[in-house]
């Protein structure tokens, strides 16, 4: 009996040491493997430093270089390890359009103007600005923006060439999409402005449609109609063009003691 005893002591002491064990291996946790630092490549890109208005003379302190991953950065972009100098070169440049603040620099939406005024520079190569009288009767009641893109109407008196009578008026779409450059002398929306009531819209027209526009001035009175923005970025080919002809089109709607009629010009 002793003997078996100390067998069973034995076994259980054994038992005992083996749980301990495993309950000691079971309690230690693996230390987690390291968690990989992805390296993103990054680029200095030219931003504004502050809002940028349209017609704005560009200064040095608008302008500062902001680190930004090179895969999101556009080959439009400045970056300063391509063009170290560049805020220097644009200062005293125009924009164009505005920017803001944050907004990365495009080098297409500044122009040197060289001692010109900002007018000069916001006009296309090729376009004009021309001024027209308006009034909130021909100018969509005031609510008619600069930026905003309008049809230009000439409405007379007479259905026809040298049909003065007094009964018949015609009216006819000179040119369509037009942009506006200018309410009188404000050439944007500032201080949350909604509706700019001007006496004057300076209009950005080809060399051919500002003859025209010059000569309609005397024929009758000119109207704006304001378009839609889904219009207003509709295809070049609905834009006013360059070809005046073309632009007056060949169809005049006519009205005559209250009746409305359409007919083609030959």
């Amino acid at each position: 009996m002793k003997a078996a005893r100390i067998a069973v002591l034995v076994v259980a002491v054994g038992a005992g040491g083996m749980a301990a064990l495993l309950a000691g291996r079971s309690g230690q946790q693996e230390a987690p493997a390291p968690i990989p630092v992805v390296q993103i490549e990054t680029v200095e890109v030219l931003v504004a430093r502050s809002d940028i208005g349209m017609g704005q003379v560009v200064s040095g302190g608008d302008i500062e270089w902001q680190v930004w991953p090179k895969a999101a950065a556009s080959q439009h972009f400045l970056r300063k390890n391509e063009r170290p100098d560049a805020i220097q070169n644009l200062t005293g440049s125009i924009a164009r359009s505005p920017f803001v603040s944050g907004e990365p620099i495009r080098e297409s939406k500044l122009i040197k103007a060289d001692g010109s005024g900002f007018m000069a520079a916001l006009i296309p190569s090729g376009m004009r600005a021309i001024s027209t009288e308006i009034s909130p009767e021909t100018g969509a009641g005031g609510f008619i923006l600069p930026n905003d893109r309008v049809d230009v109407i000439l409405s007379r008196r007479g259905g026809g060439e040298g049909d003065k009578s007094s009964e018949s008026f015609a009216g006819e779409t000179l040119f369509t999409n037009v942009r506006v450059l200018a309410i009188d002398q404000a050439i944007e929306e500032k201080g949350g402005q909604k509706v700019v009531v001007g006496k004057t819209a300076t209009l950005e027209l080809a060399p051919r449609q500002a003859e025209v526009l010059a000569q309609a001035r005397q024929q009758g009175t000119l109207t704006l109609s304001l378009r839609s923005l889904v219009d207003a970025r509709g295809s070049p080919s609905d834009r006013a063009e360059d070809d005046g002809a073309s632009a007056r089109g060949n169809r005049i709607n006519m009205v005559r003691f209250g009746v409305g009629s359409t007919a083609v010009r030959k």
